[in-house]
């Protein structure tokens, strides 16, 4: 297997180094936004206004970080089902989306897309969310905090461990 160490955002000399079951240790700020920012977010584009997030430079984790313990960064912070953000996806990757992690499969029309588009699915592994969380360098409510944990968080993270899925 190959490792491959990312510092966002992706550019094209280490997308085209990718290849599917590659591991990535992703450094960099990542995003995270579940059901219901994904939601507002198309909502925002329907309405004709600006993301708040440049889905270019920076990806997009399918998490929701639980409560912070005292003296920690950040709470768990594992991956949910992709699927369930595949009806906003491809919006999302026309406005320039390059990096997605989460878990589990994705539709054959996202699948093309996000090939298509020359985009990356990055999968980790459900179950080590505690393993996960010692990645994160900072983690701060950056947008919607009235949703709770599905608000969208920035995190900075280092070594994030994930694998690819689609590329």
């Amino acid at each position: 297997m190959i490792i491959h160490r990312i510092q966002l955002p992706l550019n094209d000399s280490d997308y085209y180094k990718l290849s599917i079951g590659d591991k990535v240790l992703l450094s960099g700020t990542v995003y995270t936004a579940r059901d219901a920012a994904h939601k507002k977010l198309i909502a925002l584009v329907e309405e004709g206004s600006l993301l708040p997030i440049d889905l270019s430079n920076n990806a997009i984790f399918y998490c929701g970080p639980s409560p912070t313990p005292s003296g920690k960064v950040c709470g768990a912070i594992g991956p949910t089902t992709s699927s369930r953000m595949d009806i906003y996806t491809i919006p999302l990757l026309e406005l320039g989306l390059k990096v997605m992690i989460g878990k589990g499969e994705r539709s054959i029309e996202v699948y093309r897309a996000i090939q298509e588009d020359k985009a990356v699915y990055l999968s980790c592994l459900g179950g080590v969310s505690a393993l996960l969380s010692q990645s994160i360098v900072s983690c701060e409510t950056f947008l919607w905090p009235e949703l709770g944990a599905e608000a969208i968080h920035r995190l900075i993270v280092k070594d994030l461990p994930a694998y690819v899925a689609i590329v």
